[in-house]
């Protein structure tokens, strides 16, 4: 059966926005991640992190501590009760130093590769489904997908608000504080009187 996805950017949404992430010591879990994951889970929505991560392709760290950022954040979630469903990500940059990563691709975000590639992985009611992130590029994505978006203050999220969003064709359909209030207004969108 068919079950609708929060696509959810990394950075700047899940995570404290520090530039390239470079090392794990500066991986941190932004507050209420957990619960607003778990509540995803309870409602019948897949979690589902989508994240550009140029940072390989321009050498600025190995592709495996991607990996390892991602087993930390997973670990850190099941701890609170919260499962993340899935992760894709884009190591790619067009300019990037490394070979094999510098590459003109179709998963860099705005382009609609990530939530293709999780699309062939999991049966996705995409009418029903959001990408949620912290810069007007997720609301892009969104828009190329033909679903909503919501843009999180978080992160670049409040400066995106006041300087970038102005000017773009493509709005948020509602601009939340946060991961966890973007989710409990989506959910009360989706599911009026949901349980929390």
């Amino acid at each position: 059966m068919k079950r609708p996805a929060l696509f959810l950017d990394r950075d700047g949404t899940i995570n404290e926005q520090m530039g390239y992430i470079n090392h794990v010591r500066r991986f941190v879990v932004l507050p209420r991640v957990a619960e607003a994951v778990r509540l995803l889970n309870s409602n019948g929505f897949l979690a589902i992190v989508v994240s550009n991560q140029s940072g390989a392709a321009r050498g600025y760290f190995p592709p495996s501590l991607i990996d390892t950022m991602h087993e930390l954040l997973n670990t850190a979630l099941m701890r609170r009760q919260a499962r993340l469903d899935g992760i894709f990500y884009c190591p790619h940059h067009p300019r990037g130093i490394v070979p094999e990563l510098s590459v003109d691709c179709d998963c860099r975000k705005p382009r609609t590769g990530l939530i293709a590639q999780a699309c062939s992985r999991f049966d996705i009611d995409m009418s029903h489904s959001y990408v949620v992130g912290d810069r007007c590029l997720d609301i892009e994505l969104a828009h190329r997908c033909g679903i909503d978006g919501v843009l999180v203050k978080t992160g670049y999220g409040r400066g995106e608000v006041e300087y970038v969003l102005p000017s773009r064709a493509e709005k948020p359909l509602y601009i939340a504080e946060d991961l966890h209030d973007a989710v409990l207004w989506i959910l009360e969108k989706e599911k009026p009187g949901f349980a929390q």
